[in-house]
């Protein structure tokens, strides 16, 4: 009869009860590496030592034989049984062990030295560091942990995928073979435990090959409600240890009545761990072959990539009338971003194409808008300093138009939508550095503004909205500017809240003018020009705060003066970074409201203003703010209109101005109004306005735009234009969503985009199919038609589906 010792002590955790079963744990570093989560203990001998004794002895030599010195191990159970006839130890009832972040949960564990096996049995559980719940019914390991047998196996792993089993067997510490296994994600807590997933991929076998580093699958089949709907004999992916592996990607298709039906396949190349290349042909039936690759290379201090792409077409005649009607068709794209120290940055984005049509005709990475910028660049940032360099240019991806001729006699500026990339300036290149200083000077803080700025462009972009050719966008030559600008304010609070800001500034620029065009007699003929602007202020504000049972109000006049002489030589010097002006609440309280260094506010200028804040203390708050402009001496700079009279129309130009408004509106519940308004001086009727709204009700979401745009004869807007924008989704079920969108010209009755379609989405699936028209190009003449289909496995990749129609 074997002799059986029974201890029972609910811990052992003193620094010598140490287990090898934790020895194990600590190898098992991937949910698939599961017979690698215990290991065998070794016995001591038990000569000389009473019963008891040699059993005590004994299960701490087997709890401490290989364990690591520093590592701490806890055991609990329920008691500790030593069978010495049968060399056999274990640990019974609840059994729980804790080593280096792993947890063993059992109702028994059982280390069989005369066999070399060790068991685990009853509600197995190890929970891995990285997160990682492995459970089965029972496992039994070699104690060198290089083979075992497990039965009812489920992995949950902390990327929420899940991997179930009706038994896993584990050869030679390499390969892990999973029978009747499935591969899914989880399911929500409610859904029933017996209802299938929404997807699963279930095989006959699952082959994990360590050395590989890849999971296979043997008579896969891709499930959706648990209803077979694809079969694959054969494949497979990297197992989670790995980030990047060589392979085929998500394929798409594509279909265009100019192209054809086609798929793309992209395959993955990993060179290297730090650089791959992405292959993607794409045949289609009307063209021939697409081939795109992507070359990507990481090193220490930054990354770069290279991408090509090009085709040579079998019908180029389907382009015919634009610049795609060629044989061969092509683009290329490199960028890079590198870290010169902690401070400092340098980088590139250059393109180069065969034709300004291919990237939109064959919706290549980078054909969003409608141009492409190539540029270099170097940055660097401080702690109270910043600068940035860079060179650009760009290439535009709208052919010349030869039908659109202005009214204007023939001659250099006839041609308005010709010559589109002759005037488009080349920057080289355009430099900005500010400076705050450290210290304050006398009492207020100093600025330094510094901006150099050199261009060429081939061509005058000019335009003329009165039949008479003098607004010129852009003007042939090479101009050089060179801008410095000093600032300094300080702020004063007296003792009854009121705050005073003292300002001054001055600017200086220094113009460089080479080669310009003669034919814009407007333009000064020196070469070297000087000019300057000197400027000082005052800014008050007085907030009066009054509280209430509910939240609080603040009243908050603010009025500004600035004091300089006239800005010089107005209409005689190219402007190509101060074309924009808006007038809003925004820019009010702007001391010079051009956006750019080739204009200076001159003149003597009053702001006056008065917000308003009602803040509400259940998180939910109004604020508004009206105001308006006054020049009050001195030469009126927006009144004075320069080359392409940027300030006709902008509500500046005579000595009151407009009245500028704003009012938001947050309920903090889920709702949002927002509106700025530009209104006339004498009758108040709307000449600039634009509304936004957003709102969550229940299931839906919605948001909407309203803009108006008041007519502006001097810039070649002739009409009103007004437009409405709107956008909604609607949850219908638990996971399905309807959705759509519309823009929508309300001056010419004319529905330009709409959009709608349905999808659905969850923790594992996603699928949408979309419907979009777009009638913007060719005044409304044409309608293009986009339907969009894409669906996506979590983990597993997306596809997606486009079709272009042209009507």
């Amino acid at each position: 009869m074997s002799a059986v010792f029974v201890l029972r002590p609910k811990r052992l955790d003193s620094p010598r009860k140490r287990t090898a079963f934790a020895r194990a744990l600590r190898g098992s570093i991937s949910f698939l590496a599961l017979f690698a989560a215990a290991g065998a203990c070794g016995i001591a001998a038990l000569n000389g030592l009473s019963a008891d004794a040699r059993a005590q002895d004994s299960i701490e030599s087997a709890l401490t034989r290989g364990a690591h010195p520093d590592e701490q191990m806890l055991l609990e159970a329920a008691e500790l049984q030593y069978d010495y006839d049968n060399d056999i130890v274990s640990a019974v009832g609840n059994v729980q062990i804790y080593y280096s972040d792993y947890t063993l949960e059992a109702e028994r564990v059982t280390l069989d030295r005369a066999r070399s096996r060790l068991f685990a049995e009853g509600n197995v559980r190890l929970t891995e560091p990285d997160g990682n719940v492995i459970r089965t019914d029972s496992m039994e390991l070699s104690d060198d942990f290089r083979s075992g047998f497990a039965r009812s196996l489920r992995v949950d792993t902390v990327q929420r995928t899940r991997f179930t089993a009706a038994s896993a067997t584990r050869e030679e510490g390499e390969t892990t073979v999973f029978e009747d296994g499935t591969y899914t994600v989880y399911t929500r807590p409610r859904t029933p435990p017996d209802k299938p997933p929404l997807w699963r991929i279930k095989a006959a076998k699952i082959i994990h090959k360590q050395s590989e580093k890849t999971v296979y699958y043997e008579d896969a089949r891709l499930e959706f409600w648990g209803v077979p709907v694809a079969y694959l004999p054969f494949m497979s992916h990297p197992d989670p240890t790995v980030k990047q592996k060589s392979g085929f990607l998500s394929p798409t298709t594509v279909y265009d009545n100019r192209l054809g039906v086609g798929i793309s396949v992209p395959y993955h190349w990993v060179l290297a761990p730090n650089y791959d290349v992405t292959f993607t042909p794409t045949p289609l039936s009307r063209q021939g072959a697409l081939l795109q690759a992507n070359f990507r290379h990481r090193l220490e201090s930054g990354s770069y990539s290279l991408y090509g792409a090009g085709i040579r077409q079998e019908s180029p005649e389907e382009f015919a009338g634009t610049s795609g009607d060629r044989d061969l068709r092509g683009f290329i794209n490199t960028k890079g971003q590198f870290a010169i120290n902690d401070r400092w940055d340098w980088g590139w984005d250059l393109s180069h194409f065969t034709d300004r049509a291919f990237v939109k005709d064959y919706d290549i990475q980078g054909a969003d808008g409608d141009e492409v910028i190539s540029k270099i660049y170097l940055t660097g940032m401080g702690d109270r300093n910043h600068f940035d360099a860079k060179a650009y240019s760009f290439r535009v991806l709208q052919d010349d138009d030869p039908t659109n001729i202005t009214n204007a006699p023939v001659g250099p500026f006839s041609r308005v939508d010709q010559d589109l990339q002759a005037k488009q300036p080349v920057v080289h290149p355009v430099i900005d550095y500010s400076y705050v200083f450290d210290n304050p000077v006398i009492g207020g803080e100093l600025s330094l503004d510094t901006n150099f700025t050199s261009l060429t462009r081939e061509r005058t972009d000019a335009f003329s909205p009165d039949g008479v050719v003098d607004h010129f966008r852009g003007v042939e030559g090479t101009f050089t500017r060179a801008s410095l600008q000093a600032e300094w304010r300080r702020t004063i609070i007296d003792p009854i809240g009121q705050v005073f800001t003292p300002f001054a500034y001055a600017k200086t620029d220094l113009y460089f003018l080479a080669s310009a065009d003669p034919n814009v007699t407007t333009l000064t003929d020196d070469a070297v020009v000087v000019r300057g602007m000197p400027a000082i202020g005052l800014e008050y504000r007085y907030p009066i705060l009054a509280a209430f049972e509910g939240g609080s109000q603040v009243f908050e006049p603010i009025a500004q003066v600035i004091v300089r002489p006239n800005e010089q030589r107005i209409g005689e010097l190219p402007n190509d970074d101060a074309q924009s002006l808006v007038f809003d609440d925004t820019t009010l309280f702007e001391y010079d409201k051009f956006s750019g260094y080739d204009r200076n506010e001159g003149g003597t200028r009053a702001n006056i203003g008065l917000q308003y804040k009602l803040q509400m203390y259940t998180g939910g708050f109004v604020s508004a703010l009206v105001g308006r402009s006054f020049h009050l001496a001195g030469e009126n700079s927006y009144k004075t209109t320069d080359l392409l009279s940027t300030s006709s129309s902008s509500g500046l130009q005579t000595d009151m101005s407009d009245y500028v408004s704003r009012v938001y509106f947050d309920t903090n519940t889920g709702f949002r109004l927002g509106a700025r308004a530009r209104f006339d001086k004498d009758d108040f009727t709307v000449q600039r306005a634009e509304i936004q709204a957003s709102g969550i009700t229940g299931p839906m979401t919605t948001s909407f735009t309203y803009g108006f745009l008041g007519a502006q004869p001097d810039l070649g807007i002739s009409d009103n234009r007004e437009e409405l924008q709107a956008a909604s989704s609607v949850r219908l079920l638990t996971n399905w969503r309807v959705f759509g969108s519309l823009r929508y010209d309300l001056q010419n009755s004319n529905l330009v985009r709409d959009a709608f379609g349905v999808g659905y989405d969850d923790e594992g699936f996603s699928m949408s199919l979309a419907f979009a028209e777009d009638r913007s190009r060719n005044n409304g003449n044409t309608t293009d038609q986009t339907v969009f289909l894409r669906v996506g496995l979590r983990t597993l990749g997306d596809t997606q589906v486009t079709t272009d129609v042209k009507n």
